[in-house]
């Protein structure tokens, strides 16, 4: 056999040896999350505009009990809800206590929960989700990947449906605020 040719095969036997072993090749992806459909959470801080009552208006941080203290209102149950869903329900407890019969209420999210970034990344740690994040920026704004960091995937741990699921991301995937994500060592 030509030594050409044998080393072709060496080359292709060792690329798909090296491809079985990559790091987090035995992971399911995680199902994939979508910006548009946000979900408040714990940590996450909200500002509650009631036009034309401005004692009504204010800041909030959703509590570790997914909830959120309004005045006059009293406790009111934020987390898993869209900021739509949560103005409709304060509008529906205003109506309800006899506060105000048709206010009008926005939720703007003012601050979003944080994503953790572990791993050969330039500066681990935490950093604030940004609507729209993926992969790729949130490893942007630890730092970027260090020079031996597996750049085609990383290992996340997430919240989904009030269970922790785990899997891959891959760079173009959408990061979800809370995600804890790992970056692999290559091993070459």
């Amino acid at each position: 056999m030509p030594t050409s040719r044998r080393n072709l095969l060496l080359a292709l036997s060792a690329g798909v040896l090296l491809a079985g072993c990559a790091p987090g090749s035995g992971l399911e992806p995680v199902p994939p999350y979508d910006p548009a459909q946000y979900r408040l959470g714990t940590d996450d801080e909200v500002r509650v505009i009631t036009y034309g009552q401005d004692q009504l208006t204010g800041d909030f941080r959703i509590d570790s009990a997914g909830r959120i203290d309004l005045p006059l209102l009293g406790d009111i149950r934020a987390a898993g809800l869209t900021t739509p869903e949560l103005a409709d329900q304060i509008r529906a407890g205003l109506r309800q206590k006899g506060i105000l019969r048709d206010a009008d209420v926005a939720v703007q999210v003012t601050a979003y929960r944080l994503v953790s970034i572990i791993g050969e990344v330039a500066h681990p740690g935490q950093y604030a989700y940004q609507p729209g994040m993926t992969l790729l920026s949130a490893v942007a704004a630890a730092g970027g990947f260090t020079y031996r960091s597996w750049q085609k995937s990383a290992y996340v741990v997430r919240q989904e449906g009030g269970h922790v699921v785990t899997g891959s991301l891959l760079p173009q995937d959408f990061v979800k605020p809370g995600d804890v994500i790992k970056i692999y060592e290559r091993h070459f």
